[in-house]
């Protein structure tokens, strides 16, 4: 008898997918005649996943941890990194990369980008951009920016495509900032740089290109955020990080994935991802997910949309001819 559709499609070996990214790791460091590998910790999910399949590969004495927080980082995000590396037996170092972002304009760029919609904006305002459920309506979505005034109160404001595409590159500078970091340790200590997308930020282009997008090595780019999940009671990630709701941590006011790129949850989206890929009737989909088959219709051309707008992200850098090509006069 067939088994219904539902979230045990996602049901994986924990061991075996371990062992299995395992000796990929350990195989690309040997080839490439590196020492180890040097992973950005953030506190997050996906980091602590890929820390310690590192360290299941190399051993904790082969790799490296970089903590990277900046002003705008939640509070709690250096004590979840901590914990990681603690509990992983880890080297790590802490680099503030507030000084980097503040030479390179990145919040005074996106500050007077925000102004453009709310001149207003200024010293003691937080701020964040948001996106509209695409489960709700087959209206075009835009970005909106929410502030929140020194006094508390917050309000949101409609976008115009430049000052969003502002916004965005001037946070951009984070992530490469990040990865700058990252290369600069790999390069001292001669490792490999080991990079976290998971598979529905892979696919959607949820990643900064030569930012967080740019790694040697990516562990769990293969695989759906619920089996990260899944990854990480096995591999005895801290539970309190496991507990912890996954957020951007790029914005000076919280913000979900889910309201700056995703359209649901992870554990709907994961679902309908590999329903899409799989080609799984969309009704059960739908019955799995508790959507409409509307709604389930809506996150596809979603997933299908940020394909195309995105593929881009995945492209290396195009040569006018082959480096084996002879150019003649």
């Amino acid at each position: 008898m067939a088994t219904a559709f539902g979230p045990d499609v996602l049901a994986i070996d924990e061991e075996a997918e371990v062992e299995r990214i395992s000796e990929m790791i350990r195989s690309y460091v040997l080839r490439n005649k590196r020492k180890g590998a040097v992973i950005a910790v953030s506190g997050g999910i996906d980091s602590s996943v890929v820390a310690a399949l590192c360290v299941r590969a190399l051993g904790p004495q082969r790799v490296f941890g970089l903590h990277m927080p900046e002003s705008e980082s939640s509070g709690d995000t250096l004590g979840f990194s901590r914990s990681l590396t603690d509990s992983l037996g880890i080297d790590s170092v802490l680099e503030d990369i507030s000084p980097l972002l503040e030479a390179a304009g990145c919040y005074r760029r996106r500050d007077e980008a925000i102004r453009r919609v709310v001149p207003g904006y200024g010293p003691g305002y937080l701020s964040k951009i948001v996106l509209p459920s695409v489960v709700d309506s087959d209206s075009l979505r835009l970005y909106s920016v929410v502030v929140q005034a020194p006094d508390g109160t917050q309000s949101s404001h409609r976008l115009t495509a430049d000052a969003y595409l502002e916004i965005v590159a001037a946070t951009n500078f984070k992530q490469r900032s990040r990865k700058m970091l990252e290369y600069f340790h790999a390069d001292r200590l001669n490792y490999v740089v080991a990079g976290t997308p998971n598979r529905l930020e892979y696919d959607q282009g949820f990643f900064v290109k030569l930012g967080d997008g740019s790694a040697d090595v990516k562990p769990i780019a293969h695989l759906y955020k619920t089996q990260v999940y899944a990854l990480a009671a096995h591999l005895g990630v801290p539970q309190e990080i496991q507990d912890r709701p996954s957020t951007t941590d790029t914005y000076s006011l919280p913000q979900s994935q889910e309201e700056f790129y995703f359209s649901l949850p992870y554990a709907r989206m994961d679902l309908c991802l590999y329903g899409l890929n799989h080609g799984v009737d969309i009704a059960e989909v739908a019955e799995a997910t508790g959507l409409t088959t509307d709604q389930v219709e809506r996150v596809y051309r979603d997933i299908e949309q940020k394909r195309r707008t995105t593929a881009y992200l995945h492209e290396p850098p195009v040569l006018a001819a082959s480096v084996d090509e002879v150019v003649h006069a």
